[in-house]
Formats: C-alpha cells, sequence, structure tokens
C-alpha cells in the first residue's frame, strides 16, 4: 500500500493511516483485536468509496500493522484517542464508524466523542464488553493481577495475548449494562456461526442504543469472519444504506 501516511501525535506515536478524500459523510474503518487496515474488509469498504468518490479512512491503531510501537500497549483508550485524533486532522464533516469485533466496541467510544459529527454506526461481528464476558473467573482474576493470559488462535499457530493493562482499561468502558447515548443510524452484521462474539451480542447493543433507526443482519451461516463474498457485499450494502 505506497499511499499508506502517518499522523504524527502529540507524544511522537506515528499512526499510519490511508485516505481517500471525497463525499461526506466519510466512512471511517475501525479494525478488530490484533488486525490491521490492510485485511479484506476495510479494503473492499475502501474500494467502493474509492469509486464512488466516497471519504473513507482506514488506520492502524499503534502496535498493530504498520504503525509502529508494542501490541502490549495498546488499549481502548489509547486507540480511541488515536482515532478521534485522525478524524479531526483529515475529515471535515460528519463520519460513519464502521467498526469489526473489537473495532464494534471501539466505533461506540469513539462515536460518544465526535458528538453530532457521527452520522451513523456499521456493526460486523461487533464485540463491546468482551472484556467482561469473553473470559472465565480465573483468567480475569490473572489478567486483574497483571498477567498476561493467552488463548487459542483459529486463524494461526501463535496464541491470542490479553494483556493485563489492554483488559483493565477496557473493563473501564463497559457500555452493554445501560443506555449507550448515542442516536445516529446503525447497522448490524453477525454471523450466527460466530465462535468467537454470540450473535446475541448485536441485539443486546442494539437494544440498549438510545437510536429509534437501528437494522441487525443475522447470516445465519456466516462465521466471525464475515469476510466471504456474500458477506463483503452485505457490509456494503449495510453502509450505502446510510447514503441513501
Amino acid at each position: 500500500m505506497s499511499d499508506v501516511q502517518f499522523h504524527a501525535m502529540p507524544d511522537g506515536r506515528r499512526i499510519a493511516y490511508r485516505f481517500t478524500p471525497g463525499a461526506g459523510p466519510a466512512i471511517v474503518f475501525l479494525p478488530g483485536y490484533m488486525s490491521d487496515m490492510a485485511g479484506s474488509k476495510a479494503m473492499a469498504v475502501f474500494d467502493q468509496a474509492q469509486a464512488a468518490g466516497r471519504a473513507c479512512l482506514l488506520l492502524d491503531y499503534s502496535g498493530c500493522g504498520a504503525t509502529e510501537g508494542e501490541f502490549a500497549d495498546g488499549t481502548l483508550s489509547r486507540w480511541r484517542e488515536e482515532v478521534v485524533a485522525l478524524v479531526g486532522a483529515v475529515i471535515e464533516g460528519p463520519v460513519v464508524l464502521t467498526g469489526s469485533s473489537m473495532g464494534g466496541w471501539l466505533m461506540l467510544l469513539v462515536g460518544e466523542q465526535l458528538g453530532e459529527r457521527l452520522a451513523g454506526l456499521v456493526g460486523i461481528a461487533a464485540a463491546p464488553d468482551f472484556a467482561e464476558w469473553g473470559y472465565y473467573s480465573g483468567q480475569k482474576a490473572r489478567l486483574a493481577a497483571g498477567e498476561t493470559i493467552f488463548q487459542d488462535n483459529p486463524y494461526g499457530p501463535a496464541p491470542t495475548p490479553t494483556h493485563a493493562r489492554f483488559w483493565q482499561d477496557a473493563m473501564g468502558h463497559l457500555r452493554l449494562a445501560r443506555e449507550i447515548a448515542l442516536d445516529c443510524p446503525t447497522r448490524l452484521i453477525h454471523g450466527q456461526r460466530d465462535d468467537n462474539v454470540p450473535w446475541e451480542t448485536s441485539l443486546r447493543l442494539a437494544h440498549q442504543l438510545r437510536s429509534g433507526d437501528i437494522q441487525v443482519a443475522l447470516v445465519k451461516d456466516g462465521d466471525h469472519r464475515l469476510s466471504r463474498r456474500q458477506d463483503i457485499a452485505l457490509l456494503l450494502r449495510q453502509i450505502w444504506s446510510l447514503f441513501d
């Protein structure tokens, strides 16, 4: 991706991003845990936006992809700060946040910061509050004590780490136990064969969001990644439905 640029944060972090200018609202794609902007869904959204003359921003959180740093230092608070800074630096006007898995949790936190600039939300297997429901009590005790834990990774040979710093910060960002004060149109997509994030999570999120304009699309044979051709076509339809 030769058109990758870097945004300098006040503390020296350089956040890698790609941006195509165009009509608003601009689409901002938020990757999942240990994912980056080179993923198939992010690239499909970017390519479609570019072809349609729609503004679109992709980025890599610090410690991920083309952005330097240690993944162990990453937290929702830190990554929210990076997303909000980038949006402020490169986008004018309203924004549609599209979040995949953990990115579907982060989009809520970023949306709260954007205020009136938030024009829409699109969640793909959104995983808000997974720090609470995604770990056994023993694992949470170890994380609370400052340990790093490792879980089986269905997508590669190396286990997936959860660092204590990430988990402890994430527990301060739980949202599903109360109303989420966001009123923008929202589209949620979830596969019913998702082994990582229960599809009922999207129904809980729809219930807790204050918006009255919410649609949930359940894909009966869809897995967590939702990266098949038909899944990506559904994602693009859901995003572009917000512009009709």
